[in-house]
């Protein structure tokens, strides 16, 4: 399975400008709500037109504004899983499934579509309940039932588990890649959670104001964001405007520090970012003199901050995090981060 994507759209002041191409099993669109994810997947089901560009999945063009090729959705064999699911509350889950088979005439192949569908999803003895009567769970279960029993090539989902409580996320999560391995479908996620991304993407994109900041693997998009917003959505704490010192070398004016990095420093440098979890007080590079500021609880962690000695009074404290069990009783006189943990951001 492969998907190439490079379009352009114009809706107002708004524009969407994104290219990218995947194979990969789960492909993520992760940005702030506003910056052009959920028009990316209108596009590519061919619910929304752009402008220009075009889509190419598995060698089939479904879009090309240059040849005049835009395939209506029906014919694009892509499902669609909405935010909220978007079942119609007045039919049962049976019914509902069977929506999605409205080109079948066969009413044996129907029937049996529908049990298969069933039973993977785990919804026997629910065929008869309307949505209303449904969990959170069972409802998006129904809805990706609904999507898969037309067997389609590519499913497109948009926030699947924005709706659920934090609990019933973590435990549908793995069934959802289970799922999507077992069918042998994949999947392109929007998704505004950076943990959510890194749980269930092998290759993500980072999207802002509807543009892409970076593609890459997962791993190495957190690894390297390469931007500032890309770094601030991938969940750095530690951001703050640098200049290039040398070629290994940045300052940091407002920290009062001078960081080496362990790859070279490009000369569009604009910042650095330092993730939260990745100080240590025995770390030998990049060891300074910090002072205590404040400490916040979560369930299973400390968020230690601090300031290093000589830091500008008006910037913000940084953040270190570190497990309950491994909190020191009073802040350490000085900390440190591996160089290869400085993020150069451009």
């Amino acid at each position: 399975m492969s998907l190439l994507v490079d379009i352009h759209r114009q809706l107002g002041d708004f524009t969407l400008d994104v290219s990218f191409d995947t194979g990969d099993l789960v492909t993520g669109l992760l940005g702030a709500s506003g910056c052009g994810k959920s028009m990316t997947l209108q596009c590519i089901a061919g619910v929304q037109t752009p402008d220009s560009g075009r889509i190419v999945l598995d060698g089939e063009t479904l879009f090309d504004s240059a040849r005049g090729i835009n395939l209506p959705p029906q014919k694009r064999r892509v499902g669609y899983l909405f935010q909220h699911y978007a079942l119609f509350p007045h039919m049962t889950v049976e019914k509902n499934i069977l929506c999605g088979l409205h080109g079948e005439k066969d009413k044996a192949v129907r029937r049996q579509r529908v049990r298969e569908m069933v039973e993977l999803l785990q919804l026997e003895g629910l065929e008869q309940h309307r949505p209303s009567e449904l969990s959170g769970g069972q409802a998006q279960r129904a809805a990706l039932a609904r999507m898969l029993v037309s067997q389609p090539r590519l499913l497109l989902l948009d926030e699947p588990f924005s709706a659920l409580d934090s609990h019933l996320r973590d435990q549908l999560q793995p069934q959802f890649l289970h799922l999507l391995r077992t069918y042998g479908r994949q999947a392109v996620l929007v998704t505004h959670s950076r943990d959510e991304a890194y749980h269930l993407c092998t290759r993500l994109c980072i999207m802002d104001e509807g543009r892409m900041l970076r593609t890459g693997g997962t791993k190495e998009v957190f690894a390297d964001p390469g931007s500032e917003p890309a770094a601030r959505l991938t969940g750095c704490k530690n951001i703050a405007p640098a200049v290039k010192a040398g070629a290994y070398e940045v300052d940091v004016p407002s920290w009062g520090v001078r960081l080496t990095s362990a790859k070279p420093v490009p000369d569009g440098l604009r910042a650095v970012g330092l993730r939260a979890h990745y100080f240590h007080p025995r770390a030998a590079a990049n060891r300074f003199a910090v002072q205590p500021v404040d400490a916040l609880e979560e369930p299973f962690e400390w968020i230690l901050l601090f300031r290093y000695v000589g830091q500008d009074s008006t910037s913000p404290a940084l953040w270190w995090r570190i497990p309950k069990d491994k909190k020191p009783a009073v802040m350490p006189p000085a900390l440190g981060i591996a160089p290869e943990n400085v993020l150069l951001l451009t």
